[in-house]
């Protein structure tokens, strides 16, 4: 199964994450299939790139994302450009 994951780089003290497509039992920071964003704990506010078009893509393939990068396709709002009607029928629910 493909997950959408962090993979840390930087220095000790000093973490900086790379957001990886990769099969889900690679290890941490194992080899991954495609680097979609970054992730820069360490600014104020932390700092996230992302290139969505690829992230929607894995998406529509069927990769899963981890609970920290859930979060941040949620502040981004990816979700709902992966399944637009979904979420207009979830809001029409509400």
């Amino acid at each position: 199964m493909l997950r959408i994951r962090l993979r840390r780089v930087g220095k000790k003290g000093r973490p900086y994450y790379r957001i990886v497509v990769t099969e889900k039992r690679n290890p941490r920071d194992g080899a991954y299939i495609d680097g979609i964003g970054h992730y820069d704990p360490m600014t104020d506010p932390p700092t996230v790139t992302l290139d969505e078009s690829r992230a929607i893509d894995w998406l529509r393939k069927g990769a899963q994302p981890s609970d920290p990068v859930r979060q941040m396709f949620e502040r981004n709002d990816i979700f709902s450009k992966v399944h637009p009607s979904k979420v207009d029928a979830d809001e029409r629910a509400d």
